[in-house]
């Protein structure tokens, strides 16, 4: 500051005016961006969770809320744990070509790195499919009976009608969207975009659960006569949600972030960024910041580049050697492998193959 400015008291008072005037930063990684207990899906410490006590203090990124609920319901947190388990497979699973595949570290809590700290497609995925997860899982636990604090779903009961009636265990998906809903959310409360970004993304995440609820039924009568069937009500294969949810990302919508003052002060709210276009409803995956292209090895995104990666040279699509190597090129080598075949069924009731040498190309981004 010039020295004529700091004696004179109008200049005096220009640090704190100009600090009212400049807008609020944005919320950042780390705050309610990145949800640490993610780690419950990774790690051999957390992999016997349902033959031993929980340890709630012990899981990282906990809120008071979820500690709460930790504590309340401990016998729920194993299928906590393994419906985030099921959210990381199924996202390495549908990402397994693209240029970023879902990569977990190993060391650290934050266990995809700095990648999901931005408010991109990517999070938006991982969130409802995490979530999603965790409604999963915990259905599933109550139908099996493996929890005590829940079961079947009693609403579907009924006399035989059109040659089928209610019966056997109708699996209580509201139940574990309930759950899903109180634990993954529970930290998504502060007043800022990237909050409600990710509560938006985790019930998309647990509605697919709900819109793909399914009548399945069990035959009864004389030699499979099936004269009179049992339904019961169960949850998709997680396979079919994944690819829903896969597909919302790939037609996920562009926000923009609005700030304005309410009593309890600044609160920021998402808007679509082209009015022009059908407005994302509940369903659907919202983003509004751009992905990395992930191509070249970076510690401020967290991506790893696809240096090295396996390409399908055959492919047009993203998994193609030239859109997965970002033109860079791709290196070729062969490898033999030994697998079994000319397989033969004999009566009664065996197969015998033989074991063949079978030498592939693979090919490698450079």
């Amino acid at each position: 500051m010039d020295a004529r400015c700091r004696r004179s008291p109008v200049c005096a008072l220009l640090p704190p005016l100009l600090l009212l005037l400049m807008p609020l930063p944005m919320v950042r990684p780390g705050h309610a961006a990145y949800p640490l207990w993610w780690s419950l899906g990774v790690g051999p410490q957390w992999a016997s969770l349902g033959s031993q006590p929980v340890l709630c203090a012990s899981i990282p990124g906990l809120v008071p809320k979820q500690l709460r609920f930790c504590r309340n319901y401990q016998e729920l947190m194993p299928s906590v744990a393994e419906g985030v388990r099921l959210g990381i497979q199924e996202c390495q699973h549908q990402f397994r070509g693209r240029r970023w595949n879902c990569t977990t570290m190993t060391e650290g809590p934050a266990i995809f790195g700095p990648v999901l700290e931005r408010a991109t497609r990517e999070a938006s995925f991982v969130h409802a499919v995490s979530s999603a997860g965790v409604g999963f899982a915990v259905t599933r636990a109550c139908a099996d009976g493996t929890s005590t604090i829940c079961g079947c779903d009693n609403k579907h009961r009924g006399e035989p009608s059109g040659g089928w009636k209610w019966g056997g265990c109708s699996e209580d998906a509201d139940f574990g969207v309930m759950v899903s809903r109180e634990f993954a959310d529970a930290r998504e409360n502060r007043p800022d975009a990237r909050s409600a970004m990710n509560r938006h993304n985790n019930e998309a995440g647990r509605v697919s659960i709900l819109d793909f609820m399914q009548r399945k039924c069990k035959c009864h009568g004389l030699s499979g006569s099936c004269e009179v069937k049992t339904c019961w009500w169960a949850q998709p294969s997680f396979r079919t949600v994944g690819d829903h949810l896969k597909d919302k990302y790939d037609s996920a919508s562009e926000m923009l972030v609005e700030r304005h003052r309410e009593s309890r002060g600044w609160v920021e709210t998402l808007r679509p960024k082209y009015p022009l276009f059908k407005p994302p409803a509940e369903r659907d995956l919202v983003y509004y910041e751009t992905s990395p292209n992930f191509c070249e090895p970076s510690a401020e995104t967290g991506s790893l580049g696809t240096h090295g990666r396996p390409c399908n040279l055959t492919s047009h699509g993203i998994d193609g050697c030239d859109l997965l190597c970002c033109s860079r090129g791709y290196n070729t080598h062969t490898e033999r492998r030994r697998e079994k075949c000319k397989c033969v069924f004999h009566w009664c009731c065996y197969v015998s193959c033989q074991e063949c040498a079978r030498v592939y190309d693979i090919h490698t981004c450079k």
